[in-house]
């Protein structure tokens, strides 16, 4: 395909003038009506070395308002990145709504130059594209318009342009022994990028192809594509606000069986013994073996670099804080991080849900411990009408896939579900209101939402079954013994890091 691009258009710097001269406008107007519909956008930019990626960035932006937007230039991977899932860098770079992001090269450079060097075999590869696309597709649903270039010259003109850089004294750093090197082994490159423009071609994310031997008509070619798509998508938001200020926009009711329940009805609560219980004296002997047990595993995981990621979910007063401290108490504070999940603030909601977990996602021999985590989307967002039905039902797959990204970067993710019945939860409750040095933990939201038991029930129980697998399970602690259920949470996790070191 790329071999039979035309790569010979030009266009006069008259002509280029004139087209500028009406396009500049509309894409400074278009910036500032996408930002009024709060619509995020990423724009990346792929293609040859030396093919003039940066050139025509700044091009691009040279019309728009600097305060809407940021560059990233992205390099081979820090240190620090490389202790973390491949797609965590890009996810903490994720514009807000209403903001541009441009990436000179982007998520596709490292799959690219696997191929291209045969770093990767084409399973590897497949595997790649496969969360590739899956990133991009969660991203579209949620909002993001994205818009991919790829800057296309020939072997000839690559070397020409290496030749030209060499030549003169200021720039002639520039040019590396790997971009002669991949000069020589343009056909591998070219037939890499090929495979990554099929594999990646989308309707939520296509490719365009960029002449880019002439500088004037790559740039009128990228402006004037950005131009249209803008304009395409200003067109969607208007008449979606028009349709929704006439109240056409009416969510569908929720799909139910004959007996009332969802197709993932009431089972697994249903089942927790509840009576679990254990004495205090066994309590004490079990906690302290237990907390000295993970101290030391603790050490090893920093020494194998192994992440370690523990979400805990629960009714309110389920005992999640107590678990969270007996777990801690003895553990090094430098090799973990607490991360408690309150409502998200406006920055927050100006991203992608699952934008601020990734951000706390920790690196590779670091434990991150979510006292709440990312599945108040299938839950409380779910009951409190916070989300619309169909961004919580697609939130299952999206987050099974983020939870198989971190286990394949070599995480352990344990998930805990703290069950206790509703009377416990009364009496914890009231124990709260008694008590002036806990009275801060019940507030009348709590009580509130006693009154959607039953609906929070049914959500736990389909949350459990679409998302607990086997690189990522939950466990349900039975809990109404807070000493049984302290032990349990302990238990599981020195367990599930003994079990990976072995």
């Amino acid at each position: 395909m790329l071999e039979k691009i035309n790569l010979s258009r030009k266009m006069s710097k008259k002509e280029c003038k004139v087209l500028m001269e009406q396009l500049e406008p509309q894409l400074s107007l278009l910036q500032r009506k996408l930002k009024e519909y709060r619509v995020p956008v990423v724009i990346l930019f792929e293609g040859f070395g030396s093919s003039g990626k940066g050139t025509m960035i700044n091009e691009l932006i040279q019309p728009m308002d600097p305060r809407g937007f940021k560059v990233y230039t992205i390099q081979k991977p820090t240190e620090e990145e490389k202790m973390r899932p491949y797609l965590w860098r890009f996810w903490t770079r994720l514009p807000e709504n209403g903001r541009i992001h441009l990436f000179d090269r982007s998520w596709y450079t490292k799959i690219v130059e696997d191929r291209a060097e045969k770093r990767k075999n084409r399973e590897k590869t497949e595997n790649a594209y496969n969360d590739v696309l899956n990133f991009e597709q969660e991203l579209a649903r949620d909002g993001m318009l994205i818009i991919k270039f790829f800057l296309h010259i020939s072997k000839k003109e690559q070397k020409k342009r290496f030749q030209a850089l060499e030549d003169n004294k200021e720039t002639g750093w520039r040019v590396t022994e790997e971009d002669k090197k991949h000069n020589k082994a343009y056909d591998d490159w070219l037939e890499a990028f090929e495979e990554m423009i099929q594999k990646t071609d989308t309707s939520f994310g296509s490719w365009t192809i960029v002449e880019a031997t002439d500088r004037e008509y790559a740039k009128i070619k990228i402006i004037s594509t950005v131009v249209d798509i803008f304009a395409d998508r200003l067109a969607k938001e208007e008449a979606k606000a028009a349709k929704e200020a006439k109240g056409k926009n009416v969510p569908a009711p929720e799909t139910v069986d004959e007996t009332g329940k969802t197709s993932f009805g009431s089972s697994v609560l249903d089942a927790v013994d509840l009576s679990k219980s254990l004495t205090k004296s066994v309590y004490k002997k079990e906690l302290a073996d237990l907390q000295k047990r993970m101290a030391l595993l603790h050490s090893e995981l920093y020494r194998q670099r192994i992440p370690v990621v523990i979400g805990f979910e629960g009714w309110d007063a389920g005992g999640k804080g107590g678990a969270i401290h007996r777990l801690t108490k003895i553990m090094d504070p430098r090799g973990y991080e607490v991360i408690p999940t309150a409502a998200p603030n406006d920055i927050e909601k100006a991203h992608h849900y699952l934008w601020r977990f990734w951000n706390h996602m920790p690196k590779a021999g670091h434990v991150a411990i979510f006292d709440r985590t990312w599945y108040g989307r299938v839950m409380v967002e779910r009951i409190e009408g916070f989300c619309t039905e169909d961004e919580w039902r697609r939130a299952y797959n999206e987050i099974n896939r983020m939870e198989a990204q971190l286990a394949d970067a070599g995480a352990i993710v344990l998930k805990f579900w703290l069950h206790i019945d509703k009377e416990e939860q009364k009496k914890r409750f009231e124990e709260r209101m008694e008590n002036p040095n806990k009275q801060w933990k019940i507030t009348d939201e709590d009580w509130r939402n006693r009154e959607k038991w039953d609906e929070y029930t049914k959500a736990v129980d389909e949350m459990i079954l679409r998302t607990s697998t086997t690189y990522a399970p939950w466990i349900v602690v039975e809990g109404n013994d807070k000493l049984y259920a302290r032990i349990k949470v302990l238990r599981t996790v020195v367990e599930a890091i003994e079990k990976r070191l072995k």
